[in-house]
C-alpha cells in the first residue's frame, strides 16, 4: 500500500503543479505586494487545513511578513490574505472572502474544487487555486469500492511550499535591485 501512496501523491502533486502553475505564481505575486509596501501578510485557514498556519509562523523557515491570523483583526487595503479551506463550500471561508472583497482586500484562496461559476469562493478571490482533490485516493483494504486517504493536509502543504518558493524568489530579486 505505501507505493500505491507514494504513487497516487507523486500524481497529485503533477496535477497541481501542471494546471494551478500559474495561479500559484500570482498567489505568491498578490502576497509579495504587501511585503514590499506597508502592509501585512495572514493565511486564514480553516478546518483541517490549521497547521498550514502553524507552519509557516512555526517552522524551521517561517513565511516572511506573515502574522497570525485571527477574525478580529483590523485589516488594510495594503494587507494581504490567503485562506486555506478543504471546502470552498466552507461557510466561514466564504464569509470571510465576501468581508475581503467588499472592502477591497485583495486576497487568494486554496480549496479542494476546481474554480467554477458555482463555485463563489473561487469567483470572489483575486487569485485561486484547486488541490486537485476529487476523494479518497487509494482503495480502502478491507471494504470493495470503498476509497479512503483524502490528502487536504498535504496538498495544502506542497501548495503552500509552491507559493513560499515563489515569494522568497520575488522578495529576494526585489532586494537586488
Amino acid at each position: 500500500m505505501s507505493k500505491i501512496l507514494s504513487t497516487q501523491m507523486s500524481g497529485l502533486f503533477q496535477r497541481i503543479i501542471q494546471s494551478e502553475e500559474e495561479a500559484i505564481e500570482e498567489t505568491s505575486r498578490l502576497l509579495a505586494q504587501a511585503s514590499v509596501g506597508q502592509g501585512k501578510v495572514y493565511f486564514a485557514c480553516f478546518g483541517e487545513l490549521q497547521p498550514i498556519e502553524f507552519n509557516a509562523l512555526n517552522g524551521a523557515e517561517p513565511f516572511k511578513n506573515l502574522h497570525p491570523w485571527s477574525a478580529d483583526i483590523e485589516l488594510s487595503d495594503s494587507d494581504r490574505v490567503c485562506i486555506f479551506t478543504p471546502s470552498s463550500n466552507n461557510s466561514e471561508a466564504v464569509d470571510l472572502a465576501k468581508k475581503l472583497y467588499d472592502e477591497f482586500i485583495p486576497f487568494a484562496a486554496v480549496a479542494t474544487e476546481p474554480p467554477s461559476d458555482e463555485n463563489k469562493l473561487s469567483e470572489l478571490a483575486y487569485t485561486y487555486i484547486s488541490m486537485k482533490i476529487r476523494g479518497g485516493i487509494l482503495p480502502h483494504p478491507t471494504n470493495l469500492g470503498e476509497r479512503v486517504v483524502i490528502p487536504y493536509l498535504m496538498a495544502a502543504l506542497f501548495i503552500y511550499e509552491a507559493i513560499k518558493l515563489n515569494y522568497e524568489e520575488m522578495l529576494f530579486d526585489d532586494i537586488d535591485l
